[in-house]
């Protein structure tokens, strides 16, 4: 145990590991700054500092992760104003081609590479191959479709 009083620098490593190993579990970077502070607690220790000093020095360190790195860190990594849908939802607000006629009881569309089910509403008609469309609802397998030109209106 002499051995560690006189490596604190080493404890603080360890500490920073279990930390880093937390982190990895929760992915929310808190305990990667808490780890970011103790191996400021390990350079300090690493330059011979009395562990009061090694102590000051990782809680401040801490702290200013905490305070000042995480929130651009947590900006940067975890965009939540960004729609990243996966799947069929993606395709919202997308625009397709028709292929086939489509009313509000059939019709194909080409999206995204792929021949989906489409329908419109009563009110827009029928249309006709060739026309390009936006998505505005997906159900099942089906899209919901509104001419492009008749979108803003």
């Amino acid at each position: 145990m002499d051995w560690f009083a006189d490596n604190w620098w080493v404890v603080w490593l360890g500490l920073a590991l279990v930390l880093a190993a937390i982190e990895a579990a929760t992915v929310d970077f808190v305990f990667l700054m808490l780890a970011g502070g103790a191996l400021a607690g390990a350079a300090a220790a690493g330059l011979g500092a009395p562990l009061p000093i090694q102590v000051v020095v990782a809680v401040v360190a801490a702290f200013a992760l905490l305070f000042v790195v995480r929130p651009v860190v947590k900006r940067r990594f975890m965009d939540s104003e960004t729609d990243h849908g996966i799947g069929s939802a993606s395709l919202v607000g997308r625009d397709a081609w028709v292929l086939e006629t489509i009313t509000e009881t059939d019709g194909r569309v080409k999206l995204a590479g792929e021949v989906w089910s489409a329908r419109t509403s009563e009110e827009v008609g029928p249309l006709q191959p060739g026309t390009q469309v936006r998505v505005i609802e997906i159900r099942g397998a089906t899209v919901h479709v509104a001419p492009v030109g008749q979108l803003g209106a």
